[in-house]
């Protein structure tokens, strides 16, 4: 088997942007407003993704655990500042408590995965943590921010509610369950869905890279049966742990919710649907 990868030399790397009239034209002939958008996105991404794979080349070489974690830590701080200004949270308050549910769900995830499961004696190895880790960040991140915003804003919605539930004799903890069963239905039933048909999708998915690289199909199905169970594993503990640690945030000593959590209150007006 072929162990090498075949490059893209870098014009036929530019020629395959022409593959971005096929949305542009469509964006422009309905007058959507996306064009500009998009070239700015596409630009953006380019440039990141350019500079990242060029870092990564320099930190793969040196291999560095100290340069390593660094290399988490800023874009576990990254994360967790996109979290907070997607989901209309107040950036001073939810910064810790979401910086904190991230760095404690990613450490034990991987020290299990990478230390246990794949069984490295370094698990800050740069090959295996840098990517694993980026991984777990990218995927939880949205699953992360639908169940914040889920979460607060069905309280605010549903503010009688929590209150009667009080009145009634029921625990600050007890009066909330509702509310975070909402936010994990909405956060995790997409999840579920793509992990229930992974099978079916793997080969154009996750498993792609590590086929073009070399690596045996077994071995391949092997590492896209874990990473998703990483994942989702990392993801629930992730989610659950923000919800816990910013409830502190959310809710005064006499359990009254604090509405200036909202940078955007108006954000939060529009009634949902109804809980079930």
């Amino acid at each position: 088997m072929n162990k090498g990868v075949i490059d893209i030399p870098w014009l036929y790397l530019i020629s395959g942007y022409f593959l971005m009239l096929v949305p542009l034209i469509i964006f422009y002939a309905y007058r959507t407003g996306l064009v500009k958008p998009t070239l700015w996105a596409l630009f953006r991404m380019t440039v990141q993704l350019l500079l990242v794979g060029l870092y990564l080349e320099y930190i793969f070489k040196w291999d560095n655990p100290w340069i390593n974690l660094l290399w988490i830590v800023v874009m576990t701080i990254v994360a967790s500042y996109t979290i907070i200004k997607r989901t209309g949270l107040r950036l001073k308050l939810f910064f810790f408590p979401v910086l904190l549910a991230t760095i404690l769900s990613i450490v034990l995830i991987d020290y299990y995965f990478l230390g246990v499961v794949i069984g490295l004696k370094n698990i800050l190895t740069a090959r295996y943590f840098i990517p694993i880790t980026g991984m777990l960040l990218g995927n939880s991140l949205k699953n992360v921010i639908i169940a914040l915003d889920a979460y607060y804003k069905r309280i605010d919605d549903e503010m009688v509610t929590y209150r009667w539930e009080l009145a009634n004799g029921a625990t600050h903890s007890e009066a909330l369950q509702p509310f975070i069963r909402y936010a994990l239905q909405r956060a995790f039933n997409p999840l579920i869905a793509t992990t229930a048909i992974m099978g079916l999708i793997a080969l154009p998915g996750m498993m792609t890279g590590q086929i073009l690289g070399g690596s045996d199909p077994m071995v391949a199905v092997k590492y896209q049966i874990m990473i998703l169970v990483v994942i989702f594993a990392s993801t629930s503990l992730n989610v659950w742990l923000t919800l816990r640690f910013s409830d502190r945030i959310a809710f005064d000593d006499f359990d009254n919710f604090k509405p200036e959590i909202f940078s955007n209150r108006k954000r939060y007006k529009k009634k949902s649907e109804p809980m079930r």
